[in-house]
């Protein structure tokens, strides 16, 4: 992450800016250098279907998932003192997200898309002591098995400090307050020794006003748009189709089909750049729109910082939960409160 707190990150950038103009300044988040990432801006603006049921009035809510299933990989000194808030939704799930909900750039230049990105930083509400832990879950992993082999816990790490509360797991339960996404919630998930390594956005639209098949299907699911950041990087989009043959019953049996779209398949020939390397051409030719910006970094800081205070001000430790499983029960229940759940990644077989 770029700093460690708003302070860290204000205090980076008026170094940077002692020396370099912000126009001449590059500050890399890789993810959007993935070519999934990118294809959020052309899959919501490129496309009617989409573009026109993009808010309140369509979508019920959203879910982020950043999972991996490696540890901290030898790097305690680092992490103990990042946690997988710093870690990894500081830049990385915020930058996601602010795509998915930004407002339609006046043009594709890189100001135009920043501005609206900035937009929804600022629109995000506030989590802090009144509210975290109605919003917030995180999690620390203990051993377990992933991918059928066992791995220590995170306080079973060489050089581990076993007092240490630092987070190896978050989720939370995010509002933007502005007029497209009121009352649609944003849920981000992040952690370390999940199942698999998995990046997923999941739009779940609202279920139809009246059920016109009751008899053959009680409870009709929701579409939904599954956006697969990696791996096996594509979209694919749940809908409801009539089941081929006769009925004597009068009425209309439906199964659950997926259109899925596999980059792989969909662009054979053609090769997927590293998210590096397509960052690194950008630079070389002066294209900012991938890359942050100060005031982003900033806004961003100023509402994570806000949840860290928030658990260090508790003394409750982080809820363990064990390594190959997809966080803290509490993680589940942040959703089933409210009667919906996580999706479950196919990448996991």
């Amino acid at each position: 992450p770029f700093g460690t707190d708003l302070p860290t990150a204000k205090h980076l950038n008026q170094v940077v800016n002692k020396t370099f103009r912000e126009r001449d300044t590059y500050r890399i988040d890789h993810y959007l250098g993935k070519e999934t990432v990118l294809n959020l801006i052309a899959l919501r603006f490129a496309n009617s279907i989409f573009a026109t049921n993009w808010d309140h009035n369509c979508i019920d809510h959203v879910q982020i998932s950043v999972a991996e299933s490696v540890g901290i990989e030898g790097r305690w000194g680092y992490f103990d003192d990042a946690g997988q808030m710093r870690d990894m939704v500081q830049n990385h799930l915020l930058q996601v997200l602010s795509l998915v909900a930004m407002e339609p750039p006046t043009t594709l230049d890189a100001d135009s898309i920043r501005d609206e990105k900035l937009k929804v930083l600022k629109a995000l509400r506030p989590i802090n002591k009144s509210n975290y832990q109605q919003s917030t879950v995180r999690g620390q992993y203990i051993g377990g098995f992933v991918n059928g082999v066992e791995v220590p816990g995170y306080l079973d790490e060489p050089d581990a400090n076993e007092r240490s509360k630092t987070e190896t797991f978050v989720a939370i339960k995010a509002q933007i307050d502005n007029w497209r996404w009121a009352g649609v919630p944003f849920y981000l998930r992040t952690g370390k020794r999940m199942p698999a390594k998995t990046s997923e956005v999941v739009i779940y639209f609202k279920r139809q006003p009246h059920n016109l098949f009751g008899d053959s299907f009680a409870n009709l699911p929701p579409n939904k748009l599954v956006i697969r950041l990696q791996p096996d990087e594509g979209v694919e989009v749940t809908v409801m189709n009539k089941v081929p043959g006769l009925t004597t019953s009068g009425s209309m049996d439906l199964q659950k089909s997926n259109l899925n779209l596999s980059f792989s398949e969909a662009f054979q020939g053609e090769r997927i750049p590293d998210a590096y390397e397509k960052l690194l051409l950008e630079v070389m030719l002066g294209n900012q729109a991938l890359f942050v910006r100060r005031d982003e970094i900033e806004q961003a800081w100023s509402w994570v910082d806000s949840i860290i205070s928030a658990w260090d001000s508790s003394s409750e430790p982080p809820e363990p939960y064990q390594a190959g499983t997809w966080g803290p029960v509490e993680s589940i229940g942040l959703l089933a409160k409210e009667g919906r759940a996580w999706y479950q990644s196919k990448a996991v077989k």
